[in-house]
């Protein structure tokens, strides 16, 4: 299984950002996926969440701002990240629902 997260960077906070996560297309067609993220001496918290039949859920901290997506033509997972926020600044990393399959992470980093 293969999870390939990018799109992360340093931005001024109220800025935007979008990640990716490319899929294995086995994986990417049969499971829910998640974003998840970790701030640095903090525990992963999840982040967003789309069903194969794009349901969306999010966490509390992030919705209306995120925006959580998939193109199943690509095997790609999105998360639009707008009016970012300093307590954003972490790594974002892309997970299988309910598998112990991780994307490597990739670093958001908001400036105040």
């Amino acid at each position: 299984v293969q999870l390939q997260a990018s799109g992360g960077g340093l931005v001024q906070a109220g800025g935007s950002l979008r990640l990716s996560c490319a899929a294995s297309r086995s994986v990417f067609a049969r499971y829910a996926m998640d974003w998840y993220r970790q701030a640095p001496g903090k525990q992963r918290e999840f982040v967003a969440r789309i069903t194969t039949g794009d349901s969306t859920t999010y966490a509390d901290s992030v919705r209306g701002r995120f925006t959580i997506s998939r193109d199943n033509a690509k095997n790609t997972m999105y998360l639009q990240m707008n009016s970012l926020k300093p307590e954003d600044t972490a790594l974002y990393y892309c997970h299988v629902t309910g598998r112990e399959y991780w994307g490597q992470g990739t670093l958001v980093t908001v400036s105040s």
